[in-house]
């Protein structure tokens, strides 16, 4: 991501501006005037991993934000296989058991959209 030092990401070109392109719409809701102030959405590249969080301000500080993660897409080069994992409590990544694995990147975010489960947004 555009952001992201390219030591910290280990994903192809490729496959950052493909992640790009599919996570724009949820980037595109920071443009709502409704959200605007009070929550952003965000994207992080962490090695073989994509990083998709909301921001909201802090408590007391309005002009500090704090990043809380929603969902992990990490690739597996070996399988070339996109792995979907959620956050629980605990702050521990745990696999999205629905829908763990895909080879298309569209089908977990779609997945993460849906949200059958309500844990990503709630």
């Amino acid at each position: 991501m555009r952001s992201v030092a390219p030591s910290r990401c280990t994903l192809s070109l490729v496959q950052v501006e493909r992640a790009e392109r599919l996570l724009q719409p949820f980037l595109d809701k920071n443009e709502d005037p409704r959200l605007r102030g009070r929550l952003r959405y965000g994207r992080r590249c962490e090695g073989p991993a994509l990083i998709f969080f909301e921001s909201s301000p802090g408590i007391g500080k309005r002009s500090q934000w704090i990043d809380h993660d929603i969902a992990k897409f990490r690739y597996t080069k070996r399988t070339g296989l996109w792995s979907l994992y959620c956050q629980f409590r605990d702050l521990k990544w745990r696999a999205y058991e629905p829908l763990p694995h895909s080879e298309d990147l569209a089908e977990l975010l779609e997945e993460m959209e849906r949200d059958p489960t309500a844990i990503f947004f709630g």
